[in-house]
């Protein structure tokens, strides 16, 4: 012990008894005495055994990052309150026991032909297209987003799609077996939502459970029929019961992803994972559960808007930068088929401060306008506000229209605003916004039938971006005559020799000087 001085040695093998008198404390003058019984063993007995302390690791629940000790503070993500302990098992971990065999590995040539993988419709030809033009069997589905966003009543719709024939089909598919597991509400809560989407009619499978091993036994038994289709909401509620900590614990969501992956893969369902998402905006839990899955959809939209967007940031069976656009109505989510004329329904023409910024999101182009708001400074430090856009990106715009064109925005308020929710993070719609803020600092409205887009250098140079082509398209389709384009546009000299050259004309820029100077010209000519 460490109160005792010195350090007692005996032969290996032989026992040792005696007796030692200790005295504590030394001002108290009392002693006692205590017997011992020693027991030498060699090092290699200590060492083959099969126990040692367990030890505990303190784990943010945000990032899934590990501590020595527990802070206020995540030093990785810089999230607080997130950091909590988890206790390691006590067992020492086993190497593979080469008397058990294992089944040989068989490889495959990468040049093989393959039929690929099939794919099954929803008949939501918006879920479909962010998901590759289908659901692949055996694949994973992490669904993120805020509370009350719409992911329950997105994955409910799509059970009920794909449980029997419904108005809205991409094309005929026999009906499949979807099932729905909610973790959060009771069987006729669910039911309650699918009575206000008109839904009660469906065919679909409805459970509440929160076990793992409830669920595996349910639908991995032996002679048991897996479902097709299978949604688990949400995998923060769920919990393996070999594991002390409580539900939605970053062990605990590694845990229950671990298992239920694998009973996708072993059964070749379609597995959809709701998960919660963390103030930030990120889906809450251990990082790794994004590496296990094989696409991560996020559902996006603001809460004073009827608009949401759905986005891919991995998929491993299709495009990650496509999205998917809803609308919420009473009876449930509807596909905009037409985003663009949706996000323009209610602009008003000769607005100063008013742009519209022709996107690409996905594969799909799509209008949207982009609103700035100049004023004079309360204050002594001017306030920016960004509402849809990048604000590291706003600043950058201002620098430069204030370096390189004299417009002294520097000392202003600047409010700018993406129409309708929507979130732009291209670097094509920084022309868009110089102009929005050229026009809103000068008083001078944008030509109400002009699309405008390209990236900003820090010198004033406006620089190509990609898919032209189809942005100018989808321009020419809802009735806008002008465009104003970046100067070096591959795709420019085609287009104006094309037929879009008879309804749409062109204004090609290569500095964003030129952008303000029409701009004070309109003025001149009105």
């Amino acid at each position: 012990p460490p109160d005792l001085n010195g350090t007692w040695r005996g032969e290996e093998g032989k026992k040792h008894e005696g007796v030692k008198e200790l005295e504590i404390p030394r001002s108290s003058r009392q002693s006692f005495r205590f017997s011992f019984v020693l027991e030498c063993c060699s090092p290699s007995v200590l060492d083959d055994h099969p126990m040692k302390r367990a030890s505990s690791t303190f784990v943010c629940q945000s990032c899934g990052a590990l501590h020595t000790r527990w802070t206020g503070r995540c030093e990785s993500c810089g999230s607080w309150n997130s950091i909590i302990e988890e206790v390691k098992a006590a067992v020492l971990p086993k190497g593979l026991d080469p008397a058990k065999g294992g089944r040989e590995v068989v490889f495959a040539g990468l040049g093989e032909a393959s039929a690929g993988p099939s794919r099954l419709l929803t008949g939501i030809g918006e879920l479909d297209r962010v998901c590759g033009g289908g659901l692949v069997a055996g694949s994973v589905l992490l669904v993120g987003g805020d509370p009350g966003i719409g992911k329950s009543t997105l994955l409910l719709q799509a059970c009920a799609a794909l449980s029997g024939p419904s108005e809205g089909k991409t094309t005929p598919a026999p009906p499949v077996r979807a099932i729905y597991i909610s973790g959060e509400e009771a069987v006729d809560q669910v039911r309650l939502r699918a009575v206000r989407l008109g839904l009660i009619q469906a065919k679909v499978n409805l459970a509440a459970a929160t076990s793992v091993r409830d669920i595996l036994t349910t639908l991995d038994g032996p002679g048991l029929i897996a479902p097709t289709v299978l949604v688990i909401d949400s995998i923060q509620t769920m919990f393996v019961d070999t594991l002390d900590s409580a539900p939605g614990t970053v062990a605990q969501v590694r845990a229950t992803g671990h298992e239920l992956i694998r009973l996708a893969k072993r059964r070749g369902l379609v597995l959809f994972l709701v998960g919660h998402v963390t103030k930030e905006g990120m889906i809450a839990g251990p990082r790794v559960l994004e590496h296990m899955v094989d696409t991560v959809l996020y559902f996006e939209g603001e809460r004073g808007h009827p608009f949401r967007i759905l986005r891919a940031v991995k998929n491993r069976f299709g495009p990650t930068d496509e999205i998917g656009v809803f609308e919420m109505t009473g009876g449930g989510l509807v596909e905009v088929v037409n985003p663009s004329a949706l996000f323009l329904a209610e602009r008003r023409g000769n607005v100063s401060g008013s742009c519209v910024f022709a996107g690409i999101e996905g594969t799909r182009p799509m209008l949207v306008e982009i609103q700035a708001l100049v004023g004079p400074a309360g204050l002594g430090t001017p306030r920016r506000a960004v509402v849809g856009w990048d604000g590291n990106r706003l600043a950058m715009v201002l620098a430069v229209l204030d370096a390189r064109c004299g417009l002294a925005l520097g000392t202003r308020d600047v409010y700018l605003n993406v129409a309708g929710g929507l979130r732009i993070t291209e670097p094509a719609a920084d022309l868009a916004v110089a102009m929005a803020l050229a026009s809103a600092a000068t008083g001078i409205p944008v030509a109400s039938d002009m699309v405008v887009f390209g990236e900003i250098g820090l010198s004033g140079e406006v620089r190509a971006v990609a898919q032209g082509e189809a942005r100018l398209k989808e321009t020419a389709k809802l009735g806008f005559t002008q465009a104003m384009i970046p100067q070096h546009a591959r795709s420019s000299e085609r287009l104006r020799r094309g037929e879009m050259a008879a309804s749409l004309a062109i204004h090609e820029i290569g500095h964003i000087q030129v952008m303000v100077d029409s701009l004070r010209r309109r003025e001149e000519g009105r």
